[in-house]
């Protein structure tokens, strides 16, 4: 026997009847052999940790811009603690912990530069708009190997494209919505657990917020510590889960979700949307803008600096790829070059 088809009996032993097994997976847009030594999913996710864009996650802001200190989350820290998040979820509910590796180490590929104020600027000037997990498909499918995609599993590409909840919530009303897996399921819940806590404890580190503006019920329920409300959404999540009518439906115990969207409000008001990090943001809008612009007037440069990039896409859609692709560092680097006098020697 393979060691593949060793992992998958394994599976089939031990997962939960609502786990998405490796071996039944509806597989690729083109269709491939099989690995002897790695599932459908270990594949996806080696993939995925191997492309460009996952690596350049290390220079992309997830809420401060350009921090000075060496301990705030950047895109790519962020993406590591829903993957860990999402595997502890997994593991407690029985669910197939390489799935949920593999859609959590790919769900934010697609995030601009500068966070949700790169994701805001192309929004408003991409040709039809710029949802970023919609780009994160895009980047899997079309953009990764020299336009070649990663052709990956059709379970991952759904838990990616359906990985974000914005300030909606977690589980929409609309089943279309949904991931088709409980896989899927599990890395939305990752994500929101990994970033209350982490934007916390960065909001904190930064002098945004003290301790003491926390609000109480957060801190009497969920904990005082990153660790600690960790562990308390997470066992929040596994004990509001439970299976009905043949499905397993995701939930969160009340009392730990009501903390939840409290801390949830408290950051957007007090943390997002604060002057500090607002007014950064206003600048790294100013610069996306002007770079989208730039490229979208001059054409042929950018067919020169660009080469086959996107090639088969409309100006347009390339330019927002390209923009899109940038890192914090690339983007400022580029608008100096472009817009800035250089020193006369």
């Amino acid at each position: 026997m393979l060691i593949r088809e060793k992992i998958e009996q394994n599976e089939r032993n031990s997962l939960s009847e609502y786990a998405c097994l490796s071996a039944e997976s509806k597989g690729r847009v083109r269709e491939e052999d099989h690995c002897s030594l790695r599932t459908a999913f270990q594949r996806d996710r080696d993939r995925i940790v191997y492309s460009k864009a996952f690596r350049r996650l290390k220079y992309k802001t997830q809420v401060f811009l350009a921090p000075s200190g060496d301990h705030y989350r950047t895109r790519l820290t962020h993406t590591l603690e829903v993957s860990e998040i999402a595997r502890t979820l997994a593991r407690g509910l029985a669910l197939n912990e390489d799935l949920v590796e593999a859609i959590s180490l790919g769900h934010d590929l697609g995030h601009t530069p500068f966070g949700h104020a790169g994701e805001t600027v192309l929004r408003e000037l991409a040709p039809g708009g710029f949802l970023h997990y919609q780009q994160s498909l895009r980047v899997v499918d079309v953009l990764e190997n020299e336009g070649m995609g990663l052709n990956l599993s059709y379970e991952v590409r759904d838990g990616i494209a359906k990985h974000s909840k914005g300030y909606g919530e977690v589980i929409p009303q609309n089943s279309h919505d949904m991931p088709e897996t409980a896989e899927g399921c599990v890395v939305r819940y990752a994500d929101i657990i990994a970033y209350l806590s982490h934007d916390l404890d960065d909001a904190i580190r930064s002098g945004i917020i003290s301790r003491q503006d926390i609000p109480a019920t957060c801190v009497e329920v969920l904990g005082n510590s990153h660790s600690r409300r960790n562990l308390a959404m997470i066992q929040g999540v596994i004990a509001g889960t439970a299976p009905r009518d043949g499905r397993l439906v995701f939930g969160v115990d009340p009392e730990i979700g009501e903390s939840m969207q409290v801390l949830r409000t408290f950051l957007f008001h007090n943390v997002y949307r604060s002057e500090q990090v607002h007014a950064e943001f206003m600048k790294a809008s100013k610069i996306l803008k002007e770079l989208f612009c730039y490229y979208m007037e001059n054409k042929e440069l950018f067919e020169q600096q660009i080469n086959r990039f996107a090639a088969s896409s409309s100006h347009g859609r390339r330019v927002s790829d390209y923009v899109a692709s940038m890192t914090d560092r690339y983007a400022m680097n580029l608008y100096q070059q472009i817009f800035l006098p250089k020193n006369f020697s």
